[in-house]
Formats: structure tokens, sequence, C-alpha cells
């Protein structure tokens, strides 16, 4: 709700919002569990709690989408939603938290804003650093951009799942 009300004030437009840290000893006892999250990530296989660290996903993954509603209730000046005017990325630290893997990171790109398709799944080859979405995203909003940390340049937005 805070966040909103910095978008709907101007007082900002960009925002990082982390739910925990990525080391957190939080147990989610609303959702049946007794071990922390960060514990259940290092699953070591076990089906139970790979689905209990999945259950957490899915519960944060909620309470985002209760955000994305808001943006596209909250109408702006010309008529278009805050959600039609915004692009936000959704995503983990990691690709598999049991081993620390840094590939495969989830990401989702939401919002109207830089003009980008929508509705699909692009895989990128191994090693493309995730700081060229960075660099694409920066200049689809009009903020020319050639590299940003270890960036390689642009991602290829054309191609297709």
């Amino acid at each position: 709700d805070l966040l909103l009300l910095a978008y709907q004030t101007d007082m900002t437009r960009v925002f990082t919002f982390m739910v925990a840290r990525e080391y957190s000893e939080m147990v989610f006892t609303h959702l049946g569990h007794k071990d922390p999250y960060h514990p259940l990530t290092h699953h070591r296989g076990d089906p139970i709690r790979k689905r209990q660290a999945g259950e957490i996903d899915v519960f944060h993954a909620s309470l985002f989408g209760e955000f994305l509603a808001k943006l596209k209730a909250t109408q702006e000046a010309d008529g278009s939603s805050m959600l039609d005017n915004s692009l936000l990325v959704y995503g983990a630290g990691m690709g598999d938290g049991d081993v620390h893997s840094q590939w495969n990171i989830p990401v989702a790109l939401i919002g109207g804003a830089g003009g980008i398709k929508g509705g699909r799944h692009i895989a990128y080859k191994q090693g493309t650093p995730m700081s060229n979405l960075h660099v694409t995203m920066l200049n689809k909003l009009g903020m020319p951009t050639e590299s940003f940390g270890k960036s390689s340049g642009e991602l290829d937005l054309s191609l297709s799942a």
C-alpha cells in the first residue's frame, strides 16, 4: 500500500522490494509449516520440503499479485492504469536454492511500459548475464545504456518460446 501511495503521489516510480532477507528464519505457521523458509530451500531432493518451499513462494507471489491488482485498478491522468505505465521485475535471487545455483533464475516482467511484448517464455543461453536484462529494460524505458555491471549487451526480445 505504501508503494502504491508513492506511485500515486509521484514520490517515486522506482523501487526495490525484498519480501524477506534471502536468509530468512521465518516460519510460515499460517501455511502449516514448522521449519523456517531458508532451510526448506535446502531440500536435498526431499519432496515434502520442496513442496513447503514452493507453498511459501506461491504465498509471496499472491501478495505481489495483490499489489499488481491495485496498480491495475489505479487510473492515471491519461486514463491508463498504473500497471500499464509500469515495468516490474519479479523473480528470485537463485535458480536453485538447494545448491545456490546462479543459472536459470526465474524472472517475470510485468506491466506495459517499454513496449515489451508479454505472454511469452524466453529462455536464454546459459551464461547470459542477468545484467543484460537491466540494460534492455533501461533502453526500452528511454534511458540509453550500453552496459550495466557485467552485461554483454541487450537481450534479444524477438525470441519466442
